[in-house]
């Protein structure tokens, strides 16, 4: 499960892995993520994991060699690590009223809005890493009947906390914001707090439990709120 190595710019480079999203392949990424960090600490400046990528920033620039070689050394059998069994629970609202793109969505898939939350509910999603906005989780595990592709106009105003699909992914705004994913529902649970050290609450590898509730207990948590709970 070695990656592909390539030199975007003299302070950037990328490791690439020709697979699928996947809990294997996040396990490996993330231990690989830590080896890389601990042997080049004093050279990186920040490590950004995607999907299938891992990009490097340096502090200064390193001939391409030093990496491949580092790179071929590795023996991938003895990459391996457990994913958190953490899971977060995301109390979510449901309706028109938080998530004016629910009716919609349903109609465009050619079932009701109930199939539209009992399928959007039903998995654990992984985090696999954070981007697009501070505090937005790119998360995997969205069931394919609700794969749908991005609005062609996006909205120019998100709500906080609003729950969305976007082609294979869904998500949670952590803050208002333009975007062009179909909105079906809203937490009130703050996702980002940039005056905590560590201003996201879950962790990469850690999962999401999306649950439904009411309009009445969505404002009720809206008006005394509280942190996200985890099993």
């Amino acid at each position: 499960m070695k990656p592909r190595f390539k030199q975007i710019s003299p302070l950037i480079c990328e490791f690439e892995w020709n697979s699928a999203a996947s809990d294997e392949l996040l396990q490996y990424q993330l231990t690989f993520k830590k080896n890389l960090q601990q042997d080049f600490d004093s050279e990186i400046t920040e490590l950004r994991l995607g999907f299938k990528t891992l990009a490097v920033i340096l502090s200064n620039p390193l001939n391409s060699s030093v990496f491949e070689d580092w790179l071929n050394s590795l023996n991938p059998e003895e990459i391996s690590s457990f994913l958190p069994e953490k899971i977060w629970e995301i109390p979510v609202c449901y309706s028109l009223a938080t998530g004016r793109d629910l009716s919609s969505l349903a109609k465009l898939k050619n079932i009701n809005q109930e199939e539209v939350i009992s399928l959007h509910t039903q998995p654990l999603y992984r985090i696999h890493f954070y981007g697009f906005l501070p505090g937005f989780m790119y998360l995997n595990g969205l069931k394919a009947e609700l794969h749908t592709a991005r609005k062609s106009i996006p909205d120019r105003e998100v709500p906080v906390g609003s729950v969305a699909i976007g082609g294979s992914q869904t998500g949670i705004y952590p803050s208002s914001s333009p975007g062009g994913w179909h909105l079906i529902g809203q937490t009130p649970i703050s996702l980002f707090d940039p005056k905590l050290p560590i201003p996201v609450f879950a962790a990469a590898g850690e999962r999401i439990e999306f649950t439904p509730i009411t309009i009445r207990e969505f404002d009720q948590l809206a008006r005394h709120p509280r942190k996200p709970e985890f099993r």
